[in-house]
């Protein structure tokens, strides 16, 4: 059973409904739905800063249609696994994810270690300077599977990070900006 699915880039921004250009400058948000969170893409028209009760937003152009598919920016990873650390009934989500970001090198393993009968991964983030503890709460293969479509779904986008300038470059994690 799928619990939530969660829409990639809809090439649309979510207010005035119009199509996204090759090249064209938009934004992302991720609000939280129920057990899962939304995705919405606004135009930069359309952009009046990031709607209340958003975890994470960022700044991203739309591709041509030759261009690779890319992650989305590490900050809004680092946010999401932050965010999961409150969920314990997404636990199996937030170790994939963090075994996600290993692999991607957003993280860093430091140890493994057992407690009552649970591996414990303990994971250092350079980008935040924070260690965190992730149960190993390892899915079935179905499970998995659907775990790695959410993923999917929610973080790699038909858009590409965009080089930002000096005045924007960390408006990606919470609408902080600096």
């Amino acid at each position: 059973m799928i619990d939530f699915e969660i829409q990639r880039c809809t090439r649309h921004c979510a207010v005035t409904g119009r199509e996204f250009k090759p090249g064209e400058v938009f934004y992302s948000v991720l609000l939280p739905e129920g057990n899962a969170w939304k995705r919405l893409d606004y135009s930069a028209e359309s952009w009046h800063g990031p709607p209340e009760g958003c975890i994470a937003w960022w700044r991203t152009q739309m591709p041509a249609p030759e261009q690779k598919r890319q992650w989305a920016p590490s900050e809004v990873m680092v946010r999401c696994l932050e965010e999961l650390a409150e969920r314990p009934d997404r636990a199996d989500f937030r170790y994939v994810l963090a075994l996600l970001m290993i692999r991607r090198r957003i993280l860093r393993l430091e140890e493994t270690r057992r407690e009552n009968g649970t591996e414990i991964l303990r994971v250092y983030c350079p980008l935040t300077d924070v260690t965190y503890e992730i149960p190993a709460v390892v899915p079935s293969e179905e499970r998995l599977q659907e775990l790695e479509q959410e993923l999917l779904s929610l973080l790699e986008g038909d858009e590409r990070e965009l080089a930002l300038g000096p005045d924007s470059a960390h408006q990606s994690v919470g609408g902080s900006a600096s």
